[in-house]
Order: C-alpha cells, then sequence, then structure tokens
C-alpha cells in the first residue's frame, strides 16, 4: 500500500492518512483504540481539518467507525466480517493470479518454492505463526506482485491488510491446518508450471483462501498473539 512510499511533496491529509493507516495495520492502534483528533494534530504539526480528512478516508474503508459520545475508533471485527473479506480476497486473489500467470519468471516460481519450503520445515520443527504467517503472505505476493491490472493489485493489498488486522485482533493462529495449506501452495506452483488453464489456477487459489476461512469460522477462536 501507498503507506510504505515517503512522505515528501504530500499534502497535510495524505501524511497523516498515511500515518494513521501504518499504525492500525501494525497494531499500534489496535482496535477499541479512541483517535483523539486534536491529539493527533498536535503531535502532527497540523490543523483538526486534515486529521478529520484522513479519518474520514478510513472510516470510508472500513478501518475506523464513529460512536456516539466517543468519537472516533479503531474499528472491532466479528466472524462475519471475517468471512466477508476472506470471500472477496478470495475471487480477487485467484483472478489476479491467473492474470499474472505470463509475468511469471521462473526465477519468481523457484523464489516462491523456497518460501514454501521454508514454510513446511516450520511444521517439522519451532513453530512461529508469525514467522509462517509472514512467509505464507510473501508466497502469495510473488504470484500476484507483477499483475498487469494495477487497480486490482491495489484492491488486493487492501484486503490483505484487512485480513491482517482482523487475524491479529480476533484469531488465533491454529497450526493443525498448516500442512494442508502448504500442500496446496504445492498444487497451484505445479499448476502454473505445468501449464494448466489459467481457470483452473485461479479457482486453486479461490478454494485455498476459501478452505482458510471456513476453517476459522468452523472452530472456536481465542483471542489471537
Amino acid at each position: 500500500m501507498s503507506a510504505a512510499r515517503g512522505t515528501s511533496g504530500l499534502s497535510k491529509s495524505e501524511r497523516v492518512y498515511m500515518d494513521l493507516h501504518a499504525g492500525i495495520v501494525s497494531g499500534k492502534y489496535s482496535p477499541g483504540f479512541r483517535l483523539v483528533l486534536d491529539r493527533i494534530a498536535r503531535d502532527m504539526g497540523v490543523s483538526p481539518v486534515p486529521v478529520r480528512e484522513a479519518v474520514r478516508r478510513l472510516e470510508a474503508e472500513g478501518l475506523v467507525q464513529f460512536q456516539r459520545n466517543v468519537g472516533a475508533i479503531v474499528s472491532g471485527v466479528d466472524t462475519e466480517d471475517y468471512a466477508a473479506t476472506m470471500e472477496s480476497v478470495a475471487v480477487i486473489e485467484g483472478y489476479v493470479t491467473a492474470l499474472t500467470i505470463p509475468e511469471l519468471s521462473q526465477e519468481d516460481l523457484a523464489e516462491a518454492e523456497e518460501i514454501n519450503i521454508r514454510m513446511r520445515k516450520m511444521l517439522q520443527g519451532s513453530f512461529d505463526p508469525r514467522v509462517f504467517t509472514s512467509l505464507n503472505n510473501q508466497f502469495h505476493r510473488i504470484l500476484t506482485q507483477k499483475c498487469p491490472n494495477h487497480r486490482l493489485f491495489d484492491l488486493l493489498e487492501r484486503e490483505w491488510e484487512r485480513i491482517t488486522i482482523i487475524r491479529r485482533s480476533a484469531f488465533a493462529f491454529d497450526p493443525r491446518y498448516s500442512t494442508r495449506s502448504v500442500d496446496e501452495h504445492d498444487a497451484i506452483l505445479a499448476a502454473i508450471r505445468g501449464g494448466e488453464a489459467s481457470v483452473e489456477v485461479e479457482m486453486l487459489v479461490r478454494e485455498h483462501k476459501m478452505r482458510t476461512m471456513r476453517q476459522y469460522i468452523a472452530v472456536e477462536h481465542t483471542p489471537a498473539y
């Protein structure tokens, strides 16, 4: 997302937006955190106007909500929100992966395979859910970041960020399903290398995401790490 870019030449509103957005995605501002606009304005050396503009933008993205007599708070999540977001990711990422196939080099596929090997090794040794999740994100990013439709990839990135926030705030990582996830990564790579039709790859990725969603909502979840 744009939050990773430098701030030189940006408007005050854009700069505040990027700072708050990064704070929400990173977990600095957790669900329920109250965003005091005057305090943010003072801390960032701006007037309240660009802060209000930035917060309204975050509200439109579903990351912030306004509560009566409270003000702006970082949005909370629930199982329905998670399911809806994962369904969106499943559809968008499946299509984006299919579009990206012609752009992928053998080096890209080799890098994705190496990441998946590292994920599999983690299942056989010391398992760190944060590292495993990071590797999983890297795997899927390699297969999508060269998508020729940049607007679709930007949309996918926003949904990925939403999933990151939801998982951090609402769900515990359950490693029981990780082996199958790694196996499905192998199947996706095999389909791409084997020249399967793009629609077949799209459905593999879509089902991979949908299965993850079904597993998360099928069990009782405890607060995430």
